[in-house]
């Protein structure tokens, strides 16, 4: 085993923040690429999307177990391992032209890039404590950000100048990359290794699964984050096969519509002192109003102004509700707040993958309309689900509150 080095610590904390978005691009740069790939290997849009989600899937189940995993076995072969697997199925989904094979390697992506993105999170915890440690934890969901928002605005010119494959050389050739300078300049930080305990890790989710509050949560922020995915998966066919556009304009959108995510998020945390129950009511109705004037008014005008118009205001709301119940789940378990974070990630993942595809394919969302529709059905849901959370959440404010009184 190979410890970091002291000389290298700083160059080598710098490639940790620089691999905590490979996610990001790794979901969100061949976007725009999406009816070009349908088009060259002869499947239909239903069938590419799908690549998207099996990606997300496996990402998100991966997530649940990884962090466990790193403890008991270390960050840095685990990482060097899954960033060679990255980049050699990447590689491989820009040369052998089959929808098969591409489903199967991101399948294997998605397992990769959990264990490399947890592995870097948690290389901050081993060698940093303190202020210095809070200080790179809220750089973490500033980076990761920045991810949904460049990649496809990246994606967008590769497709546009080089084709659908251009994406995948780019993202195998950059964590070829990666991994070389990781070998060169980076080691093990996990200075105590801690025995894999299966059944200690199950009671441990079990109990946070049994907790009413976070596990509707959990499922609020799935739906949340598919109605952004819904956009993703259904804006590139729209923009480029309806609209007319190029993949370009497609690479725009999604670099807006992310920023409206992030925005968001932003504005949650300045209201972070707000009742939950009144800011999050207001963000969803806000939310509703929106969709329902983008669905009554599609017959009258729709363009690309009103469909990015619409989706960032939509969207803003979306990074609102989610980054207010985020920060509420996590808060629920702060003795665990590692496997909390897992959990949630993982399963906000799952539930976003398949609520999003599974609507995107029920209304076969193909103009500003039908993208109304489908967001609509998820808002429904979310408002349904908020309405039985904040009664639990309440409910054990009050528990909590009686218990500390009778202390």
């Amino acid at each position: 085993m190979r410890n970091l080095k002291e000389n290298h610590k700083g160059f080598s904390t710098f490639l940790a923040l620089a691999l905590i978005p490979l996610s990001g691009f790794a979901t969100d740069i061949y976007l725009p690429s999406l009816p070009a790939m349908a088009k060259d290997l002869n499947v239909s849009a239903s069938a590419i999307q799908l690549s998207l989600v099996f990606f997300m899937f496996s990402l998100g189940v991966s997530q649940i177990f990884i962090g466990s995993i790193l403890d008991s076995f270390g960050r840095f072969k685990i990482s060097i391992v899954s960033l060679a697997v990255f980049s050699l199925t990447s590689f491989v989904i820009a040369i052998v032209p089959d929808i098969y094979v591409i489903y199967a390697m991101r399948i294997i992506q998605g397992i990769a890039i959990a264990f490399i993105v947890i592995a870097k999170r948690a290389y901050f915890v081993d060698l940093f404590s303190g202020d210095k440690l809070k200080s790179y934890i809220s750089l973490f969901s500033i980076i990761w950000a920045c991810a949904p928002i460049m990649a496809p605005f990246l994606g967008g010119y590769l497709q546009n100048i080089f084709g659908w494959r251009s994406n995948f050389y780019f993202l195998g050739g950059l964590s070829l990359l990666f991994l070389i300078l990781e070998l060169l300049y980076s080691g093990e930080s996990l200075k105590y290794f801690h025995p894999f305990k299966l059944k200690s890790i199950a009671q441990t989710y079990a109990g946070m699964i049994k907790t009413p509050d976070f596990t509707l949560g959990i499922v609020i922020l799935g739906i949340c984050f598919g109605l952004v995915v819904i956009f993703n998966l259904s804006s590139p066919f729209i923009v480029e096969r309806v609209l007319g556009y190029s993949a370009v304009t497609t690479g725009y959108s999604s670099l807006l519509s992310g920023l409206s995510v992030m925005t968001g998020g932003i504005i949650s945390k300045s209201l972070i002192h707000k009742p939950l129950g009144k800011k999050v009511t207001i963000a969803v109705s806000l939310q509703a109003v929106l969709v329902l004037l983008m669905i009554s008014t599609a017959p009258m005008i729709s363009n690309i102004y009103t469909l990015v118009g619409f989706t960032m205001g939509i969207n803003i709301c979306g990074g609102f509700i989610f980054n207010t119940i985020y920060g509420y789940c996590l808060s629920l378990f702060s003795k665990n707040a590692g496997v909390a974070s897992g959990l949630t990630g993982g399963a906000t993942y799952m539930v976003s993958s398949v609520f999003s595809y599974g609507f995107v394919n029920l209304y076969a969302v193909k103009s500003q309309l039908l993208l109304g529709a489908a967001n609509i059905s998820l808002i429904v849901f979310i408002s349904i689900l908020f309405i039985i959370f904040n009664r639990y959440r309440v409910n054990s404010i009050i528990s909590k509150s009686l218990n500390f009184q009778n202390k």
